[in-house]
């Protein structure tokens, strides 16, 4: 199984989960995303495709098949979940179930987007400013996300904590964002226009303290 976090998290996220699955007999593998933790970051390119959910998709398609998985279950969370998304759409034949938590398309938030959905999620458009994030963020990552060890746990705290202070992981982290809003939407939209849907039983669960649902209710309330 493998498990994609969010932002700005890491492969430690899953500290809870993880063991519980092993016990279940899962092989599970948590890994950092391209640009997020202790993962490389790549040159930035003018359309943001290098952070593009496809990119990432394709990278843990490779990781897993080097890891000899040739099909495995997925669950992504957050920002995860749009990278999970397009893996299950562009490698249908290597996932076999997928679980999306407290995410929907990208594609789908921005077709939804209003006034309460800017209020609550301004972010996702201050951080496709240039520069201007990156500046913010890097003042006092800390007290920017309001991560603590108690609501982390210390392991995934020390990994989030070495990376938010690390500019060029600040900036491949906004730069997922960025992908969000251009190519990644397109990528979507194009498969909406294609007919392609997810193939393999799919699971959606969103939190109860999270504004998901309260941002998109519409979406949650369509039959």
């Amino acid at each position: 199984m493998l498990l994609v976090h969010g932002h700005p998290r890491t492969g430690a996220t899953w500290h809870r989960v993880a063991p519980v699955l092993v016990e279940r007999g899962f092989t599970v593998v948590c890994l950092d995303m391209r640009g997020y933790g202790a993962s490389g970051c790549a040159p930035v390119r003018p359309d943001h495709a290098q952070q593009s959910k496809r990119t990432v998709a394709t990278d843990l398609h490779v990781l897993m098949r080097r890891l000899g998985h040739e099909r495995f279950h997925l669950a992504g969370h957050d920002r995860g979940c749009t990278v999970a998304l397009r893996l299950a759409l562009d490698h249908p034949d290597a996932v076999t179930r997928y679980a999306a938590l407290d995410g929907i398309p990208v594609s789908e938030h921005l077709a939804r987007a209003d006034a309460t959905f800017a209020q609550a999620w301004w972010h996702w458009f201050f951080f496709a400013v240039p520069e201007k994030p990156e500046r913010a963020i890097l003042a006092d990552p800390q007290a920017w996300y309001g991560a603590t060890p108690e609501h982390m746990g210390q392991e995934a705290f020390e990994e989030w904590r070495r990376a938010v202070h690390d500019p060029d992981t600040v900036r491949a982290m906004l730069e997922d964002y960025r992908a969000g809003l251009g190519v990644d939407r397109a990528d979507e939209e194009a498969d909406r226009a294609a007919g392609h849907v997810v193939r393999c039983p799919t699971l959606v669960l969103w939190s109860s303290r999270d504004d998901l649902a309260e941002a998109l209710a519409g979406f949650f309330s369509a039959p």
